[in-house]
């Protein structure tokens, strides 16, 4: 695997994506490098619990020793393994800033740093600083919600005001994220997750629901990820894809091929 660690240009013109598989994603950011939720471990690995247990079906698309060298991870939250797994627990150990829930960083320690929604932080210096902000999101319905998990709202002028949704289903609070921002480019993290052993409710965004989101962030380009790799996804790419077909939203759509960083926003 070819390594990532390279030097970007300290422009305001510089924003790609780099899928990894699940929810592990490179955001590369005015001169920045945050990874959202890193998971590194093997296909066919997987993680019991008193309750149920998870089952990982494909590898990274990127091993963590090829990642090279971060500004922050975005962790939308630490208490499941489909979204932090072992490799990345021990990716977490090197990461400068890891950026969290208010109980995900008590539970962590080190240099994680806890968020309530809305809140906001900066990194980097001078040309190159950036403003981060925590958002709501609701792993479930409320009888069912897994959480607790929040999003994030990256930007900086000049550049596309990116959305990372974290484990969310559609709700009031997703919503507010559109009020409240412009939003370039919206990071969905789809697949319809269905854990029978703790219920029948979708746990993430399903179809319909990306389309609402969509509807709500009018203006943005929409990038699914975490809808594989693991067995708990009930919904494929080809059931978003016929929602957005069916609403007229299909342009809308961008799909990422693993492991090559493209550039955005792309209309």
């Amino acid at each position: 695997m070819r390594s990532l660690n390279r030097t970007l240009p300290t422009t305001n013109t510089c924003c790609t994506l780099t899928y990894i598989g699940g929810p592990s994603i490179l955001i590369e950011y005015g001169g920045l490098r945050f990874l959202v939720d890193p998971t590194f471990d093997p296909a066919g690995t997987d993680y019991p619990t008193p309750l149920y247990t998870l089952y990982k079906l494909k590898n990274p698309s990127i091993s963590a020793r090829d990642i090279g060298s971060i500004d922050a991870v975005l962790l939308s939250h630490d208490h499941h393994f489909d979204n932090l797994d072992n490799s990345g627990r021990e990716f977490l150990k090197k990461a400068p800033r890891v950026l969290t829930t208010k109980l995900g960083a008590e539970r962590l320690g080190n240099s994680a740093e806890g968020f309530e929604a809305w809140e906001t932080t900066s990194i980097g210096e001078c040309e190159n600083l950036v403003t981060l902000t925590a958002t709501p999101a609701r792993h479930g319905p409320p009888e069912a919600d897994r959480g607790p998990v929040i999003g994030f709202v990256i930007e900086k002028a000049g550049l596309p005001t990116v959305y990372l949704s974290g484990d969310t289903v559609w709700y009031e609070g997703v919503a507010k994220v559109g009020e409240r921002f412009k939003i370039d480019v919206a990071i969905l993290f789809l697949g319809a997750a269905v854990v029978p052993e703790v219920g029948p409710a979708y746990l993430t965004f399903t179809a319909k629901e990306a389309v609402e989101a969509a509807k709500a962030f009018s203006n943005a380009v929409i990038v699914p990820v975490h809808y594989e790799g693991w067995k708990h996804f009930s919904e494929s790419p080809q059931e978003v894809n016929q929602a957005f077909s069916v609403a007229g939203l299909a342009g809308r759509l961008r799909w990422l091929a693993p492991g090559i960083a493209t550039a955005f926003p792309l209309m």
